[in-house]
């Protein structure tokens, strides 16, 4: 593991058992690594696993395979003050802020729980709840409310804050805008990049809007069926998209030029179940370009181009 890379993620499988010995395989040998400082954008479908990614990496969910390492260890084989070390230095910004934020605490116990639990600034909590309430654009008559007291947008920042408290170096953000106003949403977007600006945070960005993606990622990988199927950085996966899926995503976004026309790609059937995936590729049975081999052998996630990851037999 070099220097520059925080977090690598080696074949990493989460599997559930859903009775009668069937396995839903929401994350299915997934492979990338993400550089200290940037934010790797994550998209696919509804279903695809990118939650459940983000929630195995963090611990949430213990793995059923491979590895994820943080800073060259082994998250999921550490122990005692080890763990404790580890909680501090990756924290996790939630989809839904409302369901998130314990109601019967006031923001102030919210954001100081990271601060209690781990010991630090016991003699300054006051002080720090409320400098992290100015680092998210909230004030300190905020301390004393409840997470019912304030908007969307708001209980976003009180959940950023709370991330923050610890002083992590990762932050895995789950579809932290996908519950807001468009008018907050940029908002919002805008203070994670300023805060990674300022405090040389790495990020795992999560999210449906790919254009919002693009915006704040410096690179993207995309999912499909608890797979991985393609990775390269923001402009480049964005002008020269390799995977057939990635060619369907990237074909809807709307363009805000009516004089410019864009051809959709429609993918034909619905998104298969992950407990009953198709054999060899599991795009395969949507994909414009399936060829007879797709069927027969899963495609090997490969470099095609200089940091332009992909897995599809077409490369």
């Amino acid at each position: 593991m070099t220097n520059d890379i925080l977090v690598e993620v080696k074949d990493l499988k989460k599997y559930f058992s859903i009775g009668n010995g069937v396995q839903l395989k929401a994350v299915d040998g997934v492979s990338f690594s993400i550089r200290r400082g940037e934010t790797l954008g994550l998209v696919g479908e509804s279903g695809c696993g990118k939650s459940t990614l983000g929630r195995t990496i963090i611990r949430l969910y213990e793995k059923t395979g491979g590895e994820v390492l943080v800073d060259g260890k082994d998250i999921h084989a550490l122990k005692g003050k080890e763990v404790a070390q580890f909680n501090r230095n990756v924290q996790m910004i939630f989809q839904d802020p409302m369901a998130s934020l314990n109601p019967r605490m006031t923001v102030a116990d919210i954001i100081a729980e990271g601060l209690d639990i781990h010991g630090l600034n016991r003699k300054n909590r006051k002080e720090r709840v409320e400098e992290l309430l100015e680092l998210v654009g909230l004030n300190k008559g905020h301390a004393s409310r409840f997470p019912h007291e304030f908007s969307g947008g708001q209980r976003q920042r009180i959940g950023i804050a709370r991330a923050l408290a610890v002083e992590p170096k990762f932050i895995i953000a789950d579809e932290p805008i996908s519950a807001l106003d468009v008018s907050i949403q940029a908002q919002v977007v805008n203070l994670l990049e300023d805060l990674q600006r300022d405090q040389g945070l790495t990020y795992l960005f999560i999210a449906h809007d790919l254009s919002m993606v693009k915006h704040i990622s410096n690179r993207i990988a995309v999912m499909y069926l608890g797979k991985m199927v393609e990775l390269a950085e923001s402009f480049e996966l964005y002008e020269s998209p390799l995977h057939p899926y990635t060619e369907a995503l990237l074909s809807a976004i709307p363009i805000p030029d009516p004089t410019i026309k864009r051809e959709r790609i429609i993918l034909s059937g619905d998104l298969p179940s992950p407990a009953n995936a198709p054999s060899g590729c599991v795009f395969r049975t949507r994909c414009p370009k399936a060829m007879p081999e797709c069927a027969e052998s899963a495609p090997v996630w490969k470099e095609a181009k200089p940091d332009h990851w992909v897995a599809c037999h077409l490369y």
